[in-house]
């Protein structure tokens, strides 16, 4: 990771005399803050979310009711950004710098998505503290891809992606060590 962010199409992964449909990419990051209530606080985690991104953040709603916290179906409680390509590779260096270049073992799933949080937005390089807005933690998942894996989400011609070509949990690690320079405890 030194030199800082690289161009999102060196970011690969391919092994020696590897087929090349069998690279491993990153395919999207979603970047989402929690705020669990609507109003002013939902307001001021939309614009750190801009702020960091460069992208206008969606939304999200309460799928359910809860009374002992006071949040009502459909309320909208949360915010979120997907980053793609470029931007998604910008933001990753960054989270993962906020947060000392090491991901847990445990925050990789079988399906090679990664997740972890950051504590605070001012550990991000580049962020100052602002009084007027405040702290936000955020959680920010990683989706790695092989080409193909579009098949199975695409509206038209939907078709099954085998298990071969699926990212397996190891070998998102090794990407993650490898490619970014991302230490794995």
């Amino acid at each position: 990771m030194s030199g800082g962010a690289k161009n999102w199409k060196e970011l690969v992964l391919i092994k020696e005399g590897d087929n090349p449909m069998r690279r491993i990419y990153i395919d999207k990051v979603v970047v989402n803050i929690g705020v669990g209530q609507a109003g002013e606080r939902l307001e001021k985690a939309a614009f750190v979310l801009e702020q960091l991104t460069g992208q206008k953040p969606s939304y999200r709603k309460a799928k359910r009711s809860i009374k002992e916290w006071g949040v009502r179906k459909g309320e909208p409680i949360g915010v979120a950004v997907t980053l793609r390509r470029q931007r998604a590779v910008d933001f990753l260096f960054k989270a993962l710098t906020a947060v000392g270049n090491r991901v847990r073992l445990s925050s990789f799933d079988e399906l090679g998505n990664v997740c972890f949080g950051v504590k605070e937005h001012v550990l991000i390089p580049g962020v100052k503290y602002d009084p007027a807005i405040g702290i936000w933690g955020m959680d920010v998942c990683v989706r790695l891809a092989r080409p193909g894996l579009r098949v199975q989400y695409r509206r038209r011609a939907r078709g099954v992606v085998g298990k071969a070509q699926r990212v397996s949990r190891e070998e998102a690690v090794e990407f993650f060590r490898k490619v970014l320079g991302v230490q794995v405890d």
